[in-house]
C-alpha cells in the first residue's frame, strides 16, 4: 500500500488485515509513491514515485520476502503515475504522466531498457500477458494506448469516437474473459475492451461519482470499481456487464483497490481517510475495521 503524502509504503498481512510493516524515504521509498505493482516469480515490488513533477521521478524496488529495498532507485520519466508486471516476459511498464511516456524495465535487471512515446497523458496501465498487450490510458485524450509487449511499439489507439469516455483513468485486464475494464473519471461510467479485436464493446457501464480505480477478480466474473466523490465500490458482473451490487461503508475517497481471489477479499485504499477498507467478495460486504495506514494511500496491491 502506497502512502502518497508521507513517503512510505505499508506492508498489511492479508491473514490478519493488520499492519506488520511500514518502508520509509529513510529505508529508500522515493517522493511521493503512487503507483505498485508485484513481479511474483522474482519476489519485487515496483513503486511509481511520482516525484515534484519538475525533474524526473523514480521506481523503487522492494524484495517482497524481506520488505527492504533493493538498489539505487530507477530513473524513469516526469511524474510516474502507473505500474504493472509482465511476469512471463519479466518486464515492468510504467507510465509517466508529466511526459506522455512508458518506461520500460527488465525486471531481472532493474534496468530501463526502453521508452515509448504516446504523445498523450499517460496514468493508469494494465497487461494482458497472454495477448502481450499493455493498455494504458490517456486521461487528457480520451483514449487508450495499446502496446504490443514483445516489440514495445504501440500498435493501437482506442479512441473516444469509439468508445472510450471522459477522463480514462485506470484500467484492468480480465484475461480470462478478454476484457480491459477503463474507468472513465469524468463521465461516471466504464468502458469494456475486448482484448483480441482493441475494441470497445457494448454501452459504458454506469457507475458511481468519478471512478478510480478497478482490479478483476479472475476466479470469479467480478470487477470492482472505486468511486471516488460518493465512497462506493461499485460490483460489475464481468459475464454481462451488470452492476450488481453497490457497497457503501468505506473510507472517505476510496481510490486504489486490489482483489486477493483466494481469501476472496478486496482492499480499498480510501485516500482522505488514511486507512483501507477490506471487503469480503463473497458477500460484498465490508468486513473488517478499517487498517490504519499512512498519509493519502493510493495504490494497492495483493499477492
Amino acid at each position: 500500500m502506497t502512502n502518497t503524502d508521507d513517503d512510505s509504503v505499508s506492508v498489511i498481512d492479508p491473514s490478519t488485515n493488520a499492519v506488520i510493516d511500514t518502508i520509509t524515504a529513510a529505508e529508500g521509498i522515493g517522493d511521493g509513491p503512487i503507483g505498485v505493482a508485484v513481479d511474483l516469480p522474482r519476489a519485487r515490488a515496483y513503486v511509481a514515485n511520482n516525484g515534484d513533477g519538475i525533474v524526473n521521478g523514480t521506481v523503487s524496488v522492494i524484495d517482497t520476502s524481506t520488505h527492504q529495498v533493493v538498489g539505487p532507485p530507477i530513473i524513469v520519466g516526469l511524474s510516474p503515475f502507473g505500474v504493472a508486471v509482465d511476469s512471463t516476459r519479466a518486464r515492468a511498464y510504467v507510465t509517466n504522466a508529466g511526459d506522455a511516456t512508458v518506461s520500460v524495465i527488465n525486471t531481472v535487471t532493474n534496468a530501463v531498457i526502453d521508452t515509448i512515446s504516446l504523445g498523450t497523458s499517460a496514468l493508469g496501465v494494465a497487461v494482458d500477458p497472454t495477448r502481450a498487450r499493455a493498455y494504458v490510458t490517456n486521461e487528457g485524450h480520451d483514449s487508450v494506448s495499446v502496446i504490443d509487449t514483445n516489440t514495445n511499439a504501440v500498435i493501437d489507439t482506442i479512441t473516444e469516437a469509439e468508445g472510450i469516455g471522459d477522463g480514462p483513468f485506470a484500467v484492468a485486464v480480465d484475461t480470462r474473459r478478454a476484457r480491459a475494464y477503463v474507468t472513465n473519471a469524468n463521465d461516471d461510467n466504464v468502458s469494456v475492451i475486448n482484448t483480441s479485436t482493441n475494441q470497445v464493446v457494448g454501452s459504458p457501464i454506469t457507475v458511481g461519482d468519478t471512478p478510480q480505480g478497478v482490479a478483476v477478480d479472475p476466479q470469479r466474473p467480478r470487477a470492482y470499481v472505486t468511486n471516488l466523490f460518493d465512497d462506493t465500490v461499485s460490483v460489475i458482473n464481468t459475464a454481462n456487464s451488470q452492476v450488481v451490487a453497490t457497497i457503501g461503508g468505506l473510507g472517505d475517497a476510496p481510490a486504489g483497490v486490489a482483489v486477493d481471489p483466494r481469501r476472496r477479499r478486496a482492499y480499498v485504499a480510501n485516500l482522505f481517510s488514511d486507512n483501507v477498507s477490506v471487503i469480503n467478495t463473497a458477500t460484498n460486504q465490508v468486513i473488517e475495521p478499517p487498517v490504519i495506514v499512512g498519509d493519502r494511500p493510493t495504490g494497492v496491491v495483493v499477492f
